[in-house]
């Protein structure tokens, strides 16, 4: 079963507010100032949010449908709010061939959440890669920085367990 789409609640603070105010002030008069306004943001908040995108659209004037675009287009940007955890599992050549659709299809079982999410808990969220460099591992993923390789569909109770 492949999870549906959740939302986890846009939970911004007054403070986080007054900065990303700050950095739009700072910036928005300057000739291409949306990508540095963009990065400040997700430094900022940890993500993009709709709620994040409308408050620079309605600073700068930039159409949401630009700032979506721009936001949705660049890989360096997450829509959504990354989890404690952050698992990314290598679905390139080498780990593909492997099984690590597989080991991805578990772990969004065994989560409940699609690629790109994060648990309603704030734990853990679901990338998928390209390469990690480390194709003799295959297939691998990573939770953080730490690097698991020559993994098995069964593996996973166990890995997600040191993080429980």
């Amino acid at each position: 079963m492949v999870p549906t789409k959740q939302s986890v609640p846009f939970t911004g603070t007054p403070e986080q507010k007054e900065k990303l105010l700050q950095v739009i002030h700072n910036l928005k008069d300057e000739k291409g100032s949306l990508m540095p306004i963009l990065q400040q943001a997700q430094d900022i908040y940890g993500y993009l949010p709709i709620e994040v995108q409308t408050i620079i659209s309605d600073e700068t004037g930039v159409p949401l449908e630009k700032i979506y675009g721009v936001t949705t287009f660049y890989s360096m940007f997450s829509l959504n709010p990354k989890g404690k955890y952050q698992i990314s599992v290598c679905l390139g050549t080498a780990c593909y061939v492997k099984g690590s659709g597989d080991i991805y299809n578990k772990l969004m079982e065994k989560l409940g959440i699609a690629g790109g999410e994060c648990t309603p808990d704030g734990k853990f969220s679901l990338d998928a890669c390209r390469c990690v460099g480390a194709c003799g591992l295959a297939p691998v993923m990573l939770v953080n920085d730490e690097v698991y390789g020559r993994l098995t569909v069964d593996d996973i109770d166990d890995i997600l367990a040191k993080y429980a």
